[in-house]
């Protein structure tokens, strides 16, 4: 993906959440869109802490170039 579809998809208005799929498998559901940072060739993922309010559990870096996203699906309210 290139970054623009990424920041596209972070800076929807409103949010709709969504996947990172990486090659491997794993997967990264994006529920806010501060939890990613877009670079050139990469994004940084953050985990925050549920203990903490605005401290970081975890970050990780996947790259672009490599990786794939896709909907979830959320309930919605009637």
């Amino acid at each position: 993906m290139r970054p623009a579809d990424l920041l596209q998809k972070v800076r929807a208005t409103p949010f709709e959440p969504f996947r990172i799929r990486l090659n491997s498998g794993r997967t990264f559901d994006i529920r806010h869109p501060e939890i990613v940072k877009v670079g050139k060739s990469s994004a940084y993922l953050f985990t925050y802490s549920v203990e903490e309010d605005d401290v970081i559990e975890r970050a990780d870096i996947v790259s672009l170039l490599l990786e794939a996203f896709e909907p979830i699906e959320t309930k919605r309210l009637a």
